[in-house]
Formats: structure tokens, C-alpha cells, sequence
């Protein structure tokens, strides 16, 4: 058996292919381009280029590799775009992902893992959010992931598939090993665009927001290594294939760290005072969003990158990375 990684060309999707990769796992991802590289997906693991609602072709996979389980990557995940372009947004992150999870049903895979987001909760107050704590997505990034999650708890109770929810909170870092990290060019990741500002590949760094109740008044957020999220996701697999139950778990450190806090840590780990420009609020940016993750932990998941200067210097690594082959197509 096989498992399908939709979105696997792409920065989080290309980390789990790793993973699975490295488990022993057969690996089959399906990815449109759009955002992912074909370099980022290894030799050993089988690309096919179309989109998942796409119900033929996906329909086809499964059959040809005898899918077992899909991990589902592909999406759209810029707030401030989905602000501005939200139907873009419910048609490819919910009306695709519908047609992903029919043609899951129907041809029998037993296990569907999905990719959300802490964006559910909206403008939570709690210190720490649990997964239980009512939603209220702001924006429409967070909404049109938040259907897909009710999508997948429908689908379990009327059909059977089972599903693991992982709620991510920042993602960022590269994998230690050199092999892949975020590489679409305008990205809007913190720690990669204050990277890019640190080795002079863009020309400063906006910080919107500097009015929040926060300690220094910029937003907070807990950031976890993208290889620790992979793995969480693999113990999300290896929990539904021992046979649990439909799971929602968060995916963080359970701490966070402010916009500012981020900014001087890439400057002393990168040695370069670059310029930081103050700017009016994003729309859509919750002020703080801090993850309680006992409920991921107590799968036996342990993470193994909890250090924000060790993060940086993997982002900081990859950026460099990236400039050697800046010559060469992306792919």
C-alpha cells in the first residue's frame, strides 16, 4: 500500500515526503505546480502533476498504487490574499478538498490526514488554545479550512474514513539536512522574509502591527520546525492505522514569541542590522495565537527543534542554499 501527499511539491507537503520516505514508506504525491517544485520531490517517491479535484485522475492514482491513506497538503494560505480573493480561497480549499475527500469514500482509502490551521480559532483570548475551545475563524483562509475540517467529521460518521486534524500554528525552519525548505519566492513567512532582509535579498522588513495587547505590542505566535510537524503528522498515521479514532490536534511548542522578538533573533543569528520597517495591521491578523499540545503529545509525539535560534539558523541556511542555485531553474 501507498499513501498519496497532495501539495507534496511544496514547502510543508515536500517535508513530509521526507518523512515517510525515510519510515519506508512507498510515497506517491500529487501536486499542480502552482506553488511547489518538481526538485523538491525525491527520486524515490512518484510525482504526478494535476490538481485534487480532479476526481479522474485522482480516482486513478489510488487504483494504480493502491492508496491507502492521503495526506492532504494543497491549499491556498496567505490571510491577507484570502481577505482580498475569498472565493479563490472556498473554491480551492474547500470545493477542492470536498472532491478530494468524495473520491477518498468512494473508492475505499481508509485514512484521510488534513492540514488545518490555528486560524480557526480566530481572535481566541485564551493564553493557550485547546482543541476543544469554540471557533470563530476571522477571515476567510481560517473558514474555508474549518468547513473542510466539519467535511472529514461527516464523512468519518457517515462512511467510515477515518481522520487526524492537525491545527498548525507558524510553521517555519528547513530540514537540517539540507534537503528542502521554504522556497516560493515571495513567501510571506516571518522567519524566511526577515531571512531574505537579513542576506539583503529584499530591501527591509515590514512589521505590521504594533498596537496589539501584546507585551511589546507586535502579534505573537508559537513556532514549530517544519520536520517536527512532518513527524507529527506520521504518529497521526500511525495512530489511525492501529485503529484510533477521528482526532483534532494542535501542532505547536506551546509557546510563543512576538514579531519583534523574531526580528532580533535573525539579526544576531545572521549578524546583519537590517532595516525593520513599522506598519498599519494586516486584515485578519488575530493578535496571538499559542497552542496547547497535550493531546499530540500524549501519542508519543516529542519534538526535536524547539529552539527559535536553531530555526532561524536552518531558514537562514536555506536562503543561502536557494542563492547557490538561484542559476539553475527551481524546477
Amino acid at each position: 500500500m501507498a499513501v498519496l501527499v497532495t501539495g507534496g511539491a511544496g514547502y510543508i507537503g515536500s517535508h513530509m515526503v521526507l518523512e515517510l520516505l525515510d519510515a519506508g514508506e512507498q510515497v506517491v504525491v500529487l501536486d499542480n505546480l502552482s506553488t511547489g517544485f518538481r526538485w523538491a520531490v525525491p527520486q524515490e517517491a512518484t510525482l504526478v502533476i494535476g490538481d485534487v479535484g480532479d476526481s479522474a485522475l485522482v480516482s486513478k492514482v489510488i487504483d494504480e498504487y493502491g492508496i491507502d491513506s492521503i495526506l492532504h497538503f494543497a491549499a491556498k494560505i496567505v490571510v491577507p490574499e484570502s481577505v482580498a480573493d475569498p472565493l479563490a480561497y472556498y473554491l480551492n480549499n474547500t470545493v477542492r478538498t470536498r472532491a478530494l475527500i468524495e473520491t477518498a469514500v468512494a473508492k475505499g482509502v481508509k485514512n484521510f490526514v488534513f492540514s488545518s490551521t490555528a486560524a480557526v480559532y480566530g481572535n481566541a483570548e485564551a493564553p493557550l488554545l485547546t482543541e476543544d475551545m469554540p471557533l470563530a475563524p476571522i477571515n476567510p483562509y481560517g473558514r474555508s479550512k474549518l468547513m473542510s475540517e466539519w467535511m472529514l467529521q461527516d464523512a468519518n460518521t457517515a462512511h467510515g474514513l477515518r481522520y487526524a486534524i492537525l491545527r498548525y500554528f507558524n510553521v517555519a525552519g528547513a530540514d537540517p539536512k539540507g534537503r528542502s525548505g521554504q522556497s516560493t519566492p515571495q513567501a510571506t513567512h516571518l522567519i524566511k522574509v526577515a531571512s531574505q532582509a537579513a542576506l539583503g535579498q529584499r530591501p527591509h522588513l515590514d512589521v505590521f502591527g504594533t498596537d496589539y495587547e501584546t507585551p511589546d505590542g507586535t502579534c505573537v505566535r508559537d513556532y514549530i520546525q517544519v520536520n517536527d510537524l512532518a513527524r507529527a503528522h506520521l504518529v497521526a498515521l500511525e495512530h489511525m492505522r492501529d485503529g484510533g479514532d477521528g482526532t483534532i490536534m494542535n501542532c505547536g511548542y506551546g509557546h510563543g514569541a512576538s514579531v519583534l522578538e523574531v526580528v532580533d533573533v535573525v539579526k544576531r543569528m545572521s549578524g546583519v542590522d537590517f532595516e525593520v520597517r513599522l506598519s498599519p495591521r494586516r486584515l485578519g491578523d488575530p493578535a496571538q495565537l499559542v497552542a496547547k499540545v497535550d493531546r499530540i503529545r500524549q501519542l508519543g509525539w516529542e519534538p526535536q527543534y524547539d529552539n527559535l535560534e536553531e530555526i532561524v539558523r536552518q531558514a537562514l541556511r536555506w536562503e543561502q542554499v536557494l542563492a547557490e542555485r538561484k542559476a539553475a531553474p527551481l524546477g
